[in-house]
């Protein structure tokens, strides 16, 4: 299929492409409390083609370069092919930006994955997950409602007109579970989970932590008064607010003057708690433009100091390219969780909608379950309300777990603390 690719390219006279191919397989499991309800076995063989395409400026000087995707697929002849292709560069003129030059060429062998993971069974991965999933599921009055667990491994081949040609092996394990308790009063709450290795003890701990929240919550009887409170946020609402640093420190943010941060620059200001070490992780050996990735200091001590983004933005600025992130590491972390979490705090431990804004800076969400934890360590679950901070206050004063939380996309300390968080409540 590639070599028609490339054979459809050069007979419509396109000299500038890039082709990204993907075999992916999949085994899915779908249950109805702890019963198996589906099974299911996926086999994909994907193919996207990215056209770019000079446009000549009016007056002279460096043309504009326009560019577009098609998806092909395995059945098209090549009648279909050559018509798919030539659209997708018709369309190409007509999304032109000021010129860049393309990823420098890579030619390399195939890059495999290590791991239980990448190398075992899909089916036998899933149901060791699954397994790990159900595992906390002991409880009467709080239980497991539904589940889908999703083993996917995959395999990717980049081809470029420039001469690029790599590959590269991954594997993934993710899904969603809904978590229930019935009395006192009838409460569900939805989680996701997504891991790069085979982790069922991370699984395990996220669902037990799950079946505590939602039995909580459905006791949860006291409202929040409206003001400011110490704020305890945790788990993947930790890697939400470090989202901030990852979006703001982005070329194509920087480019835009979205973000007006400079690299050398201290973006965290002055602060009375810890200073941000923050990285980016490579999760795959090549972006998806085949620029080769490697792990990145994105804040040592609070200052910037590097921008991360696909070619086109990291060219604009005049940087290296350094491909596409999709992992966060955060290095921080002064005190264990429950030193962090001493009263007078307000533990917010589930939203309705917990986001960070990173135009604006803030962060917030409503609360379905937080613990109102005295000076006594008294806990006290409440619900209602809705918090609305801003990290460039926050970033002060900032106090990490030791503790740590682990996903695809996140490795860092499992809570923070922030000081003097308003928050609009639903009480007196």
């Amino acid at each position: 299929m590639i070599q028609r690719i490339k054979s459809a390219l050069a007979r419509r006279g396109i000299a500038l492409w890039r082709i990204n191919e993907r075999v992916e397989e999949a085994a899915e499991l779908f249950f109805v409390k702890r019963q198996l309800d589906t099974r299911r076995v996926k086999d994909v063989h994907k193919y996207e083609v990215t056209l770019f395409r000079d446009v000549e400026a009016e007056g002279g000087g460096k043309p504009a370069r326009g560019f577009t995707s098609v998806q092909l697929l395995p059945s098209m002849d090549d009648g279909k092919l050559d018509e798919e292709l030539q659209k997708a560069y018709y369309a190409a003129q007509f999304a032109a930006n000021p010129w860049f030059e393309l990823p420098d060429p890579v030619r390399a062998p195939l890059v495999e994955k290590a791991g239980t993971l990448a190398q075992a069974p899909l089916a036998q991965s899933a149901g060791q997950m699954a397994k790990a999933l159900f595992a906390p599921d002991v409880q009467e009055d709080a239980f497991v409602n539904s589940a889908e667990v999703f083993v996917i491994r995959s395999t990717d081949r980049i081809f470029s007109s420039e001469g690029t040609e790599v590959s590269y092996t991954d594997a993934r394990v993710k899904g969603e579970f809904v978590v229930q308790c019935k009395a006192p009063e009838d409460v569900e709450m939805f989680h996701e989970f997504e891991y790069d290795e085979l982790d069922g003890a991370a699984l395990s701990a996220k669902v037990a932590e799950a079946l505590t929240f939602v039995r909580d919550r459905a006791r949860a009887q006291k409202a929040l008064k409206s003001g400011t409170y110490d704020l305890v946020l945790s788990g993947d609402q930790v890697a939400e607010v470090l989202n901030y640093y990852w979006e703001r420190s982005s070329a194509s943010m920087v480019y835009a003057k979205y973000s007006t941060w400079q690299r050398g620059e201290d973006v965290q200001g002055e602060t009375e708690g810890e200073r941000l070490d923050v990285k980016l992780a490579a999760t795959e050996p090549y972006s998806p433009e085949g620029i080769p990735m490697a792990g990145l200091s994105l804040l040592e001590g609070g200052v910037l100091q590097a921008y991360h983004g696909p070619n086109r933005f990291c060219r604009y600025l005049g940087v290296k390219p350094t491909g596409s992130y999709g992992k966060l590491v955060c290095g921080n972390g002064a005190v264990p969780f429950e030193a962090l979490k001493r009263g007078p705090v307000l533990w917010a431990v589930a939203f309705s909608d917990f986001q960070m804004d990173e135009a604006s800076a803030h962060f917030g969400g409503e609360i379905r379950l937080a613990y109102l934890i005295d000076e006594d360590g008294t806990a006290t679950p409440v619900t209602g309300g809705s918090v609305n901070g801003s990290i460039l206050e926050a970033q002060k004063a900032l106090i990490f777990s030791t503790d740590r939380y682990l996903t695809a996309r996140y490795e860092g300390p499992y809570a923070v603390r922030l000081k003097n968080v308003s928050v609009a409540g639903a009480g007196e």
